[in-house]
């Protein structure tokens, strides 16, 4: 399956605990994320995704879903 193993890395706007517990839902019933984690004390918020197949796409879709900023920081 390709992106499986991959590591996404992007800067969001996910600034808090609350705001991670907002998106925490959604990053939790997508399909294709193993684990995934805010660093709240980066000054770019990283969001880091374990993909089990997701794309960095449908993470940043899943992201903006729930109301957030996301860009990548893998090119």
């Amino acid at each position: 399956m390709e992106n499986k193993n991959q590591v996404f890395q992007f800067k969001t706007n996910i600034n808090c605990s609350g705001c991670v517990a907002t998106v925490k839902p959604y990053l939790d019933k997508v399909q294709g994320i193993d684990e995934w984690n805010v660093d709240t004390s980066n000054k770019d918020k990283i969001l880091t995704v374990k993909s089990d197949g997701i794309s960095e796409k449908q993470i940043m879709d899943t992201v903006q879903k729930a109301g957030y900023k996301i860009e990548s920081l893998n090119n």
